[in-house]
């Protein structure tokens, strides 16, 4: 799409913009520039945490890769900061910024499936449901975030967990190339065979080595049904439930992904009405193996405590995909500290379930990723994703629909985390938010740390590409 640039439209100075270049930018970019003074630049300033809340100098709506090249060159040759959105969909809200220059790819959506090769060209802007959508009309899925309105970009460059991991790896572990615009402006194609110091670095590495405009991906058969939801316990029996999960999921096949989950129950009316809005023990599963085996597995959780709420079924891929959508929407505030564990120890599970029983806000919950798997199986060294051989990913999020109470749940959340810290064993870098180097290097751990070193020493050597978790070529 192409759209209409206005070029008679007064340019209002910015800060540390000169004007002319800004109206010359705005006759060499297809897209679209949007400054302080239009009417949609609130709007189109604002990320999904609704938390954020910075000004841009200037928001450049690219449609292709040529406006990327244009639009990194326009913000060197400025010296502002250089925010980079697809999803916009970061805990710390790092596409967007202060008095710099954002490159936005929401424009840049094209998917391109070819069912036979089971591959997929998918450009930056495309979100998780939108690949979803174009992948299984075939039973062909990529294994992709938990969340449809994350953009793939940034759940792919830092890892990707999420419901297909322990059958099919991480998202990068099903990357086959990347095209990526590096920091003077030039594109690049990184994969096995061209450019393979490159690829290796965005197989986790977030952005720090450019602006990566598309991605082919490998497909695997998936659904079109799965069997999958929750089953759901008041936290009173929370003690005897965790244990039982934990036994049940160490013997879980690869086709079962699980995840621990403590929060408020949701208002639905699936839920007894008892129940809702009370704090809750969750285990959330997606089976895509036979479907006629799934309810056998789920027999020894059905039988934890008293008769669970079972809100567990067969249904679509894509549906099931959408299902925990709606504990994260637009604009929710939300602040976030996680950490992987090495096992889920009596102290661990007793830590989570004390402060599971201190949430207030129905956005807030503790959640334990199952890892493992497929996930396991990569060489610790293949990719810079550090966390292979962590049993468990568990994140503190401390959320509400306002600033009302926000304060009082980003405590809690760092509270829970740091009681946590006998057993802390890495990070996750797509959930850190402004947390310093140290804990970027205990996302990779000290070798792979210094390999991406080495490659921002050779792509980025200015840090260009530095609002993200940062790997500072100094």
């Amino acid at each position: 799409m192409t759209v209409e640039l206005h070029p008679h439209r007064p340019v209002t100075p910015v800060p540390g913009i000169d004007p002319v270049a800004l109206a010359r930018l705005q006759r060499n970019l297809r897209g679209e520039v949007i400054r302080p003074s239009e009417p949609s630049y609130d709007d189109e300033r604002r990320v999904w945490n609704g938390s954020v809340d910075r000004h841009p100098a200037a928001i450049l709506r690219c449609v292709d890769v040529d406006d990327v090249r244009t639009a990194v060159r326009f913000a060197r040759q400025a010296a502002v900061p250089l925010a980079v959105r697809s999803g916009g969909h970061s805990f710390a809200g790092l596409s967007v910024c202060d008095d710099g220059i954002v490159v936005d790819l929401g424009s840049m959506r094209q998917i391109r499936v070819d069912h036979r090769q089971r591959t997929v060209r998918a450009q930056a802007g495309v979100l998780l449901g939108e690949l979803d959508r174009a992948t299984q009309p075939f039973a062909l899925a990529v294994p992709v975030g938990s969340v449809t309105h994350t953009g793939l970009a940034g759940l792919t460059l830092g890892g990707g967990i999420g419901w297909l991991m322990r059958k099919h790896g991480l998202t990068v572990d099903s990357l086959l190339s990347v095209q990526v615009v590096t920091a003077d402006g030039e594109t690049l194609t990184a994969s096995q065979t061209q450019n393979p110091d490159l690829f290796w670095g965005v197989r986790g590495g977030g952005g720090n080595f450019g602006i990566i405009t598309s991605f082919e991906l490998r497909l695997h058969a998936v659904g079109p049904m799965v069997h999958s939801g929750v089953l759901l316990w008041p936290l009173e029996q929370g003690a005897q439930v965790v244990r039982r999960y934990r036994d049940w999921a160490a013997s879980a096949p690869d086709e079962l992904t699980t995840a621990l989950i403590m929060r408020r129950a949701p208002m639905v009316e699936a839920v007894p009405e008892r129940m809702r809005g009370k704090p809750a023990v969750l285990v959330a599963s997606c089976w895509v193996g036979p479907l006629d085996r799934a309810d056998r597995l789920l027999e020894p959780m059905r039988h934890a405590g008293a008769a669970p709420v079972d809100l567990s079924s067969v249904r679509s891929f894509v549906e099931h995909q959408s299902q925990f959508d709606p504990n994260f929407p637009q604009g929710m505030w939300a602040w976030s500290r996680a950490t992987e564990v090495s096992a889920l120890t009596d102290d661990v599970l007793d830590t989570m379930l004390q402060h599971a029983s201190r949430i207030r806000s129905r956005r807030s919950a503790i959640t334990a990723w199952q890892l493992g798997g497929a996930v396991a199986r990569v060489g610790p060294l293949d990719t810079p994703f550090g966390s292979r051989s962590s049993a468990y990913l568990i994140d503190f999020l401390g959320g509400t629909d306002s600033a009302d109470g926000f304060d009082s749940e980003q405590s809690w959340a760092h509270d829970g985390w740091t009681a946590l810290a006998p057993h802390h064993a890495g990070a996750y870098v797509n959930w850190l938010m402004d947390e310093g180097e140290e804990r970027v290097r205990q996302s990779y751990g000290a070798e792979r740390y210094e390999r991406l070193r080495e490659l921002k020493r050779r792509y980025d050597p200015d840090n260009a590409f530095r609002l993200n978790a940062n790997i500072s070529p100094h």
